[in-house]
């Protein structure tokens, strides 16, 4: 019973260590490093043919073109920004108990990419324009809340550090915003039905994981209320 009791207590502490950590978030690291290296040789093409107009004759580069160049670069920096920030993230605090948060954070973390299985409609070119403009506004709103989220970022429900500045003043999930909004984005190019309850069930689970959030932190941090209090959840003045 004792030497049960002391393997819980030391692998408590390993739990706590930067090393641990680490390990801990090596899939994601992976699996990010995988999405970058997949859209890179594309990226790549896009840009070299958009310097190619630019060099040539800037007035005939389709906005088409520019916009979608734009939005895979935006998404590639995403990818970026993420593998190091999980790479240095701090040690959590507090970490949520029991299977469900973690299954909804690793359901809300991937399930966009069940999208990628549907097949890509044909769209007027203002839908299309549409779709890359909240791609790249989404994304480009991503980076700038995982930034400032910096070394607390995370996918389980953990606690780091309280951060309270930039997007997080005025609402408390600026980095789930930004990942509906480019999700959206991306649910036009697959315009139909199933791409649209798609959207919809990766809105509810990332809904959910906000509460998961919220309750770790307020367990946590006992300023949490009073910086709950003062901000809204998703949506400034509606939500």
């Amino acid at each position: 019973m004792e030497f049960r009791a002391s393997a819980v207590k030391s692998f408590a502490a390993i739990r706590r260590t930067r090393l641990y950590d680490l390990a801990a978030a090596s899939p994601l690291i992976a699996w990010y490093l995988y999405c970058a290296a997949h859209i890179f040789p594309s990226v790549n093409q896009q840009v070299t043919l958009v310097l190619l107009f630019l060099r040539t004759d800037p007035s005939v580069l389709p906005a088409s073109l520019l916009l979608s160049t734009l939005a895979q670069l935006f998404t590639l920096l995403f990818f970026g920004v993420l593998v190091v920030l999980f790479s240095i993230r701090s040690v959590p605090q507090l970490t949520a108990s029991g299977i469900y948060p973690r299954c909804v954070a690793l359901i809300g973390t991937f399930l966009g990419v069940g999208i990628l299985l549907l097949s890509p409609q044909e769209l007027s070119r203002w839908l299309y324009l549409a779709s890359l403009l909240l791609i790249i506004g989404g994304t480009a709103f991503a980076i700038y809340s995982a930034l400032v989220l910096g070394r607390s970022i995370s996918v389980l429900p953990q606690a780091r550090r309280l951060v309270t500045s930039g997007p997080y003043k005025i609402i408390r999930h600026p980095l789930y915003l930004g990942e509906i909004i480019a999700f959206a984005g991306v649910s036009l190019q697959y315009f139909s039905l199933l791409a649209f309850l798609l959207l919809l069930l990766f809105c509810l689970v990332q809904h959910q994981r906000m509460i998961n959030e919220e309750r770790i932190l307020s367990a946590a941090f006992s300023e949490y209320a009073d910086y709950k209090a003062r901000t809204y959840r998703l949506v400034p003045s509606l939500y």
